[in-house]
């Protein structure tokens, strides 16, 4: 705790100081232009990875970046995107999974959630990407296969997240784009799902389209005459 005091110390030392206009913006609410949803693993910062500042995006955590399918499981998670399509009106969600993933590793060794019941429960939200990997990846090594089980969960949470009504709305009129990204800690790289060809692709620099994780928008038209 003594670490955290002292970071509290140096923040209203020497950063809010210099972003005092900011934090007194943001005092009365907050207009965040992505929903992340990434794993509750301490190694994955998104505000750092991103250098984004306060009010910049609407971070969600739990273990394995999941996103219940509706009406399946009433969580704080799906309650949270609700809330960040309904209220918020973020542009866009981001599910990112990464590298060395602990969730995953226990997807692919049951043995490890011994004495976590509430872990495994869990993570059956993940079986359908535990499936695909166990019936498709049988040639493959360790690596290769803890590598495709966080891609594949990726994908299985995309679809998940596109069974809320919220979500499902606004992306139809285009009001909301999801995306599937993969954080790699130890090379600080980002692959994206790109849903035309099905795979992950390294991340576009900055300027260029990123690839789309889903089909387009059906109504972007009406909505548009209608304005």
């Amino acid at each position: 705790m003594e670490r955290m005091i002292k970071g509290f110390e140096e923040f209203r030392r020497d950063i809010y100081p210099e972003q005092r206009a900011l934090f007194d913006r943001l005092a009365s609410g907050q207009s965040p232009h992505t929903m992340f949803i990434t794993c509750a693993d301490s190694r994955v910062m998104p505000e750092m990875i991103f250098c984004a500042q306060p009010g910049d995006l609407f971070v969600y955590r739990n273990v394995g970046n999941i996103v219940p399918p509706y009406a399946q499981h009433v969580s704080g998670v799906v309650a949270a995107v609700e809330y960040a399509v309904k209220v918020l009106k973020v542009q866009h969600v981001v599910i990112c999974g990464h590298s060395d993933c602990g969730a995953m590793k226990a997807l692919l060794d049951p043995s490890q959630l011994k004495g976590m019941p509430s872990v495994a429960d869990w993570l059956k939200h993940a079986d359908v990407a535990r499936h695909v990997v166990a019936e498709n990846t049988s040639g493959l090594d360790a690596a290769a296969r803890l590598r495709c089980l966080t891609e594949e969960n990726v994908v299985g949470q995309l679809e998940h997240l596109r069974t809320l009504p919220a979500v499902a709305a606004a992306m139809a009129n285009g009001s909301l784009s999801i995306h599937g990204w993969i954080y790699d800690i130890g090379e600080a790289g980002i692959c994206v799902f790109d849903g035309g060809s099905g795979r992950f692709v390294d991340m576009p620099t900055s300027g260029h389209p990123v690839p789309q994780a889903t089909p387009m928008a059906r109504f972007a038209q009406n909505v548009a005459s209608a304005a």
